[in-house]
């Protein structure tokens, strides 16, 4: 028996058509903006900021909501990976965190799966934020390495909806003058910073998890300075080439003349 088509389907649909609506708008606003650049925090200090501002608007002044903020934005990772870290996931050797699960809503309630795309991934904890991770080691101890390393105050699973109505993000945010900001803007945040910093493009790719070259380089910003610079940098490189090898002599100017004027 021939499938049955919905009032009004075109009959060529099927399901794979159908998720063309929201599910590739929402793919889209997760990793392929045409300029995630204009969605991240300017600065360090922008980033304390509104970290600050968080925990001060939540009604339990929870120093936790800061943290993951600021751990969000220096890994460049999504809230959901956040709250996915555990204790054994964090290498406090090397400062490197192993990206391998991420909580996300399921049948049910939260589940923990893997990243997206299945992709396991390391990226560096930077210096800024070593302390706060430290303390939630410390804290946390050696007896359970799956114990999660970020949790709500009443050691609850976060999500990005949690985040913004624990701490009234879209009221922060718009009195802070960043309107436009995300709880996901965190890891384009990070992702541009890495870029700005100089971070190769292949490594960049490999911290972020992305599938695609095409959506790592959105995060590069070729400014006027900088392909000047670039121009300059190839053209020192030919000449090195063109010299002869030795010590190069340099022609000395001669004396210069003066006219004299005879009567």
């Amino acid at each position: 028996m021939a499938d049955r088509k919905a009032p009004g389907q075109p009959p060529y649909a099927n399901k794979d058509t159908l998720q063309v609506g929201w599910q590739q708008e929402y793919k889209r606003a997760e990793d392929e903006l045409d300029d995630p650049r204009s969605l991240a925090l300017p600065d360090w200090d922008a980033l304390e900021r509104l970290a600050a501002a968080l925990v001060a608007r939540s009604a339990d002044t929870y120093p936790g909501w800061g943290e993951v903020v600021e751990f969000a934005a220096c890994t460049a990772c999504r809230i959901g990976e956040v709250s996915g870290v555990r204790v054994q996931d964090i290498d406090r050797e090397a400062w490197t965190w192993e990206v391998c699960r991420q909580s996300t809503p399921g049948p049910g309630g939260l589940i923990d799966k893997g990243t997206k795309g299945k992709r396991r991934r390391t990226v560096p904890i930077i210096p800024e934020i070593r302390p706060l991770v430290a303390r939630r080691l410390d804290a946390l101890g050696r007896r359970d390495p799956m114990a999660r390393l970020f949790t709500g105050p009443r050691g609850g699973r976060i999500t990005t909806a949690v985040l913004r109505d624990a701490t009234h993000w879209d009221d922060v945010v718009v009195k802070l003058g960043y309107e436009h900001l995300r709880r996901h803007d965190l890891r384009h945040t990070g992702l541009t910073w890495m870029a700005d910093a100089g971070v190769p493009l292949h490594v960049l790719r490999l911290i972020a998890g992305h599938g695609s070259l095409t959506t790592t380089q959105r995060y590069l910003h070729p400014n006027r300075r900088s392909i000047e610079l670039a121009g300059a940098a190839l053209s020192a490189h030919l000449a090195a080439g063109r010299q002869a090898p030795g010590p190069q002599v340099v022609p000395k100017e001669g004396p210069k003349r003066h006219l004299r004027l005879v009567q």
